[in-house]
């Protein structure tokens, strides 16, 4: 039964996600924490930190995780399929119809809309992300907020900006800087 779950967890996942994988993670946070209780919010912040350090689509990487944490390999192969079935099932109907109208204005104005929503959905994520990350506890208040996290963040997104050090070198860094940091805190 857990494996049919899996399945139809991430299908509907697959079928609602626009946008790639940073899109599609509150929806996985949702199903995944919210609907079927299957991990806690500092087990799903953990996952996208692991997704983030794998090679591949994050979407896929997620289902993966939690079908490997939930049910072990055949539940990370139920749910990556249910994940990837959708996506392969849409993007062939949507080549036929997009070959055949993609000089009308409907398509065009459908495709801005989608943008839009998709500016959304990661702005959504980002948000959930930072809060976990930089306040301590389930409350967003001053006195619950951790600094150096904040630091970290702020020095690591100049250092990616101003700088053409590898994203996963300057995402390992920070892992050692907390691992040292936070074990004499």
């Amino acid at each position: 039964m857990i494996y049919l779950q899996l399945f139809i967890s991430f299908f509907q996942i697959g079928i609602l996600s626009f946008g790639g994988g940073y899109a599609a993670m509150p929806l996985i946070e949702k199903q995944v924490i919210d609907v079927r209780h299957w991990m806690s919010y500092q087990e799903f912040t953990d996952l996208i930190t692991i997704d983030e350090l794998t090679p591949g689509p994050i979407a896929i990487n997620a289902a993966t995780f939690v079908g490997t944490r939930i049910a072990g390999p055949l539940g990370a192969i139920c749910a990556t399929l249910g994940n990837v079935a959708p996506c392969c099932i849409i993007a062939l109907i949507l080549a036929k119809i997009y070959s055949k109208y993609k000089d009308t204005w409907i398509i065009s104005g459908a495709l801005t809309g989608l943008k839009c929503m998709v500016v959304a959905l990661i702005a959504n994520s980002a948000i959930t992300i930072m809060k976990n990350a930089f306040f301590q506890g389930s409350t967003v208040e001053i006195t619950g907020l951790d600094w150096f996290a904040v630091v970290l963040f702020a020095a690591s997104l100049v250092v990616l900006k101003k700088t053409k050090i590898p994203p996963l070198a300057v995402m390992l860094i920070d892992g050692v800087i907390g691992m040292v940091f936070y074990s004499f805190v």
